[in-house]
């Protein structure tokens, strides 16, 4: 990850950028303390290691303990397909039913809102050989798409295979800001898909000698590409822009001098197509980014591949009070700084949609001290939204006795944990 210096022409421009879209569209303010909203109930059938569940749900915090491999983790999988996405594993559609099933699966919730209780549902009906087909229903009638759920609901998550973020590799995290900006926009994740499909497109075109027809049509799938590239990139700037400005403002907590367990992380988007993004208005982009690929045609026909654009993007992190790359920090200071960044996402996301989101953190105590722990959980007290935590011991979560529904999670079964 490259080192941070002082600041450039370009980084000026930047800032020149974030100031003008927050001019355009006012930093986002905290709302006041939404009304509860938070899962009630959750049922799954043939999901996961679960044949059937039914689960009465009462706590705001919600904690589930149990062994390894007793199906804690699919729990929030669940939850997290409540979202656009594929969820907090990624997984295929088909890698949720149950082994021992007919080939499908059911999630199905009742969500307490400031209107009244909705039940929302998802999964796949088994199919003989086709492809799994997804459906999503509202109050038991279908709905279009999974972007419907989002005037109910809205979830973020921190698992521990997101550990490595910083150190790993760029499209980790250009995910991981993916995650971010469909948190707040439910259309991003189609743009990228599209994004993503029409860059193929290019890269089998260039494997072949074009003719004058061909040309053509490599002209007309540049210009598409250009349109949807400048889109997903200025997505991600701008959710980049309010997350810079919500923690600029210390809406988020993370910058106060406080207890200073979870510092808050400063934020840049690295890349050819980003600075187009940051400098330019969006048809110049467009423009520009298209000469782009016609002139790198023979370059990326040798690579196998496209090499500019927001494919190629980082989301380069750095500590915000030491200011050093995130990637040269501990493994415990890289941990309490995700955190900290996943916390500034569930207030983004609260204050862009009004809705304080169910935030999902898998295995997150085993890591920290006490001291840290009881940090976090006053933390996620405050965002106003559900919270799920799990964890093996359930010892990491006794200092919240009495203040979250502790379950005890056995392989197919969530129970009330003994003495809770």
């Amino acid at each position: 990850m490259a080192q941070f210096c002082g600041p450039s022409s370009e980084d000026n421009r930047r800032m020149n950028k974030i100031q003008e879209i927050m001019q355009t569209e006012p930093a986002p303010q905290m709302r006041d303390a939404p009304a509860r909203r938070a899962v009630t109930r959750l049922a799954l059938a043939d999901f996961r290691s679960y044949a059937k569940l039914d689960l009465t749900v009462t706590g705001q915090t919600v904690v589930l303990t149990g062994d390894n491999g007793a199906g804690k983790t699919n729990a929030l999988e669940a939850l997290s397909l409540l979202t656009p996405g594929r969820g907090l594993r990624r997984a295929e559609l088909a890698d949720c039913a149950r082994n021992e099933g007919a080939g499908g699966f059911a999630v199905s919730v009742e969500i307490e809102t400031p209107s009244g209780h909705v039940q929302l549902g998802t999964g796949i009906e088994p199919q003989n050989g086709a492809a799994a087909s997804r459906k999503y229903r509202i109050d038991r009638e279908s709905a279009a798409s999974i972007r419907a759920f989002c005037e109910h609901v809205r979830v973020v998550w921190l698992t521990p295979a997101m550990d490595g973020l910083f150190a790993g590799p760029a499209g980790d995290r250009r995910r991981f800001l993916d995650r971010m900006v469909l948190s707040i926009d439910a259309d991003h994740g189609a743009r990228v898909n599209a994004l993503e499909r029409a860059l193929r497109g290019r890269n089998r075109l260039l494997e072949d000698r074009l003719d004058h027809a061909g040309r053509i049509w490599l002209d007309s799938i540049e210009r598409e590409i250009a349109e949807l590239a400048i889109a997903v990139a200025a997505a991600r700037f701008e959710t980049v822009a309010k997350l810079i400005a919500l923690i600029a403002q210390g809406q988020d907590g993370d910058q106060s001098a406080g207890d200073g367990q979870f510092p808050f992380a400063e934020l840049k988007l690295e890349g050819e197509i980003d600075a187009l993004v940051e400098t330019r208005p969006a048809l110049e982009a467009e423009d520009v980014y298209r000469r782009i690929l016609h002139d790198n045609r023979a370059r990326d026909a040798a690579a196998g591949r496209t090499l500019v654009g927001p494919q190629s993007s980082d989301l380069s992190v750095r500590h915000g009070v030491k200011l050093a790359p995130a990637a040269q920090l501990s493994t415990g200071e890289q941990k309490a700084l995700l955190v900290g960044l996943v916390l500034a996402q569930a207030r983004l996301v609260k204050a862009m949609s009004g809705i304080a989101p169910l935030v999902l953190l898998d295995e997150i105590a085993a890591h920290f001290d006490p001291a840290r722990r009881a940090a976090l959980y006053d933390r996620l007290g405050a965002l106003g939204g559900q919270v799920w935590l799990t964890g093996a011991d359930p010892s990491a979560f006794a200092s919240l006795a009495g203040r979250a529904q502790m379950l005890n999670v056995t392989p197919g079964a969530i129970s009330a944990l003994d003495g809770a």
